[in-house]
């Protein structure tokens, strides 16, 4: 193995800390909450004396509106850390996990308190509230929660992470080049610097 080869392996990045890992498991967490919610949450049986099944499905985004729009902010969230500066990714972290704590109190109310979670759907489908309904909560919800908990883990995750990270801004690129005292790093470096009027030949 040459010198070059053997510095090339050595910078490289441990598994959990390379970019591509923590910004696609950021996604796909937030994707999978928001996929829970088209699901059913809550089956309310209207009238528990019944030996029939549930008369109302009540999917999650009715069940815990705020859940949608936590995943949604925390997918925002991952994307734009792949092109965070250092100072960023903290602020992104702690707006991953603050939504993904949001996440996991309102998946955890609807399994701790199905019925009450599905008292709006049932009062804006029979006209009634506080009736004589029961209900009982899908596996849904508790996909969400497990989901928001590993988002969270990884929201916490992405500032050391980003440690490994290779700067991409102009501002990064910059510095690194003034710190090496030589020329252009790579074409990103030679266009910005071209963009501000400078030569870079």
């Amino acid at each position: 193995m040459t010198a070059a080869g053997h510095r090339s392996t050595a910078t490289k990045p441990p598994l959990w800390a390379r970019k591509a890992n923590i910004v696609l498991a950021l996604a796909l967490l937030a994707l999978a909450v928001v996929g829970t919610t088209t699901q059913s949450w809550i089956d309310v049986r209207l009238d528990p004396a019944a030996a029939a099944s549930a008369d109302l499905h009540v999917q999650g985004s009715k069940a815990a509106t705020a859940v949608t729009a936590l995943a949604i902010v925390a997918l925002a969230g991952g994307l734009a850390s792949s092109i965070a500066g250092k100072v960023s990714r903290w602020v992104i972290a702690a707006i991953v996990v603050l939504a993904s704590a949001g996440i996991i109190v309102a998946a955890a109310l609807v399994v701790a308190g199905p019925l009450a979670a599905a008292q709006g759907t049932i009062a804006a489908t029979t006209g009634i509230s506080g009736g004589q309904a029961g209900a009982s909560f899908t596996v849904f919800p508790v996909l969400a929660l497990v989901a928001a908990v590993l988002l969270a883990l990884f929201g916490c995750l992405l500032p050391f992470a980003g440690r490994y990270w290779k700067g991409r801004t102009k501002y990064d690129v910059a510095a690194r080049a003034a710190a090496a005292g030589s020329g252009p790093v790579d074409e990103i470096d030679s266009w910005d610097r071209l963009s501000r009027g400078e030569d870079p030949t």
